[in-house]
């Protein structure tokens, strides 16, 4: 991609209405809009940003054998009435121009479980799992930390439909070993951690918190071993010993990037779900419900990799793979030999200083650099995002990164 022809462009100042440093610096970068409190638009750039964790996504959730569909974020009253959960708090409802009633989506509970009963009779039709990646909207008060706290955002909600809590169990834990491999391929460390159930279940759920001083969550862990817990509900606090393995437990806040609920029959109950066993009984279909924020990783991720010139973003979710820069000197051969190896290259080929190129070049943190000028004669001189020194290398080392 020519930089002259991106449809973006870089800013020297931060916007004076934005707290998070991930809403700085992604607007400074030209990767996403503000439209309103919380709600943004993502540019090129944030898209491709975007689709790369959606793609990481998508292979794991595929991996563990659940299904891709899409539900409608415009939802019927009928359906929230059903489960009790019209008028809340975080929801947003209108009635449309003919007098029907409706609730933008924030989950899809509901939703799922009425398709289910066109589908699921039988014990042989389980277990069945689907999930979306689908905009989500929230009447969220808060809407001060970018992309970690949004009020129309992306969301990966799985869902899974079961014979038993035997066999929720042994999905529930597919799932987060499913998590716990899509972060560390993000290259985002977090801590599973308990927590209450909220408005989902009575029973423990599960977090991805990943410690960060800018979290909103409390998160009491151990140094030595893996136990976790939200504060909301720790058997501990700071200062005394891990249950487990009796070390030092210490505090921090933390922010969510994922999380795993047993539901039971909270919602196949009041959808009449159910399915017919081995002996003809009638049984309550028994479903889990998982959430993953594409668009929250993405501000988790910025929070994690900066620094005081910009974004550094890791190579499996950068927008280009090279940033190539022509100062004083045409690049075009060197662009086109990288395209054509199949690169992901963004050439800034733009009539600007060359300080302005290497300001934006770090702005924006694509992992390489590589600056072809009349100081480097037929090499090219590359140096990785963050790195002190740079190299001399050649156009075939250069295609071999």
């Amino acid at each position: 991609m020519r930089q002259s022809e991106l449809f973006t462009k870089t800013s020297k100042t931060s916007p004076k209405d934005e707290e998070a440093v991930n809403a700085k610096l992604l607007i400074r970068g030209g990767f996403i809009r503000k439209m309103s409190a919380g709600v943004y638009s993502y540019l090129p750039l944030g898209f491709r940003v975007l689709e790369k964790i959606n793609k990481i996504i998508r292979e794991e959730m595929n991996a563990i054998g659940s299904q891709e569909m899409l539900m409608p974020a415009l939802v019927a009253k009928e359906y929230w009435e059903k489960s009790h959960r019209w008028h809340t708090d975080i929801a947003y409802e209108f009635k449309s121009p003919f007098g029907e009633e409706f609730g933008l989506g924030w989950t899809h509970e509901e939703v799922i479980s009425a398709i289910a009963t066109g589908f699921i009779s039988s014990y042989k039709d389980l277990p069945l799992a689907v999930y979306q990646i689908q905009t989500k909207f929230r009447a969220e008060p808060r809407a001060k930390s970018g992309l970690l706290r949004c009020r129309e955002f992306l969301m990966k909600d799985l869902y899974s439909f079961h014979t038993d809590k035997e066999d929720l169990d042994r999905f529930y834990k597919k799932v987060i070993n499913a998590y716990a491999k899509i972060l560390k391929r993000l290259s985002i460390k977090a801590n599973l951690t308990e927590a209450s159930g909220g408005s989902f279940t009575k029973d423990f759920t599960h977090e991805f918190q990943v410690l960060s001083p800018v979290g909103e969550d409390t998160v009491i862990y151990c140094t030595a071993c893996d136990f976790s817990q939200n504060k909301e509900i720790a058997l501990v606090r700071r200062g005394y010993r891990c249950p487990k393995c009796d070390s030092e437990v210490k505090e921090s806040p933390g922010i969510e990037a994922a999380n795993v609920f047993r539901l039971g029959v909270r919602y196949s109950e009041p959808f009449d779900l159910k399915f017919t066993d081995k002996n003809g009984e009638k049984k309550l279909v028994v479903m889990g419900s998982y959430g993953i924020g594409p668009t929250r990783l993405m501000g988790i991720l910025v929070e994690l990799y900066n620094d005081a010139k910009g974004i550094q973003w890791p190579e499996a979710v950068a927008p280009y793979k090279i940033h190539l820069l022509a100062i004083n000197k045409k690049a075009d051969k060197v662009y086109e030999r990288l395209k054509k190896a199949g690169v992901e290259v963004l050439y800034d080929d733009r009539e600007v200083s060359a300080g302005e190129k290497f300001a934006d070049s770090d702005l924006i943190g694509i992992p390489w650099r590589a600056v072809v000028s009349e100081k480097t004669g037929e090499k090219i001189e590359l140096k990785k995002r963050g790195a002190v020194k740079s190299r001399l290398v050649s156009l075939d080392q250069l295609l071999k990164l």
